[in-house]
């Protein structure tokens, strides 16, 4: 959501409250009151109820008695997360560089992550996601075999960001080639 003024001048800058809503699954917000600039977090786990269902989630955006409601549908799919190592080894040859080349990040060997599985379907190209208490780390690899077997990371500062803002790849893992910074692709 993005918050904008009312339209009658009154409330812009007033914190907008953010609660969201869905049967056959637990929500939580972080961040449930923001600014102008600032951003909310919605997380959505399933109940095993919804396996294989659409779940429908109102996200509503309360401010001085002005509501604006999001509804966005999430498809839930059965599928076991078996690449979490695989994900966090990819991650983690990007981390040592991280910090050597932009220690202003705060991403280091020390930082905590917990992560989730997206986009199970794709079986070529594997997709992760991290988040710490300040970023977000979309990861991207190809299982392939030398000089194809790529991995990529995308970086969102959670909470006034609302998608990445930089991007890395490694362009073969076994190859132990260097992390190189690579432009920001439209899907982000």
């Amino acid at each position: 959501m993005v918050i904008e003024d009312n339209g009658d001048g009154t409330g812009y800058g007033d914190a907008a409250e953010i609660s969201a809503t869905t049967s056959g699954a637990s929500v939580s917000v972080n961040n449930p009151a923001i600014k102008p600039g600032e951003v909310a977090e919605v997380n959505v786990i399933p109940d095993q109820r919804s396996t294989n269902k659409i779940l429908t989630i109102n996200i509503n955006g309360d401010r001085n008695g002005f509501r604006q409601i999001e509804t966005v549908d999430i498809e839930v799919i059965d599928w076991e997360d078996n690449l979490g190592e695989l994900a966090a080894d990819m991650r983690d040859n990007f981390v040592p560089w991280l910090a050597t080349n932009y220690p202003e990040l705060g991403i280091y060997s020390e930082t905590e992550w917990i992560g989730t599985i997206v986009n199970p379907r794709i079986l070529v190209v594997m997709h992760y996601m991290f988040y710490s208490e300040s970023w977000e780390l979309y990861v991207t690899w190809h299982v392939m075999i030398p000089p194809y077997d790529w991995t990529k990371i995308y970086i969102r500062p959670r909470f006034t960001d609302t998608r990445s803002t930089m991007a890395f790849e490694i362009s073969s893992v076994q190859g132990e080639e260097e992390p190189q910074s690579i432009e920001l692709p439209d899907w982000i």
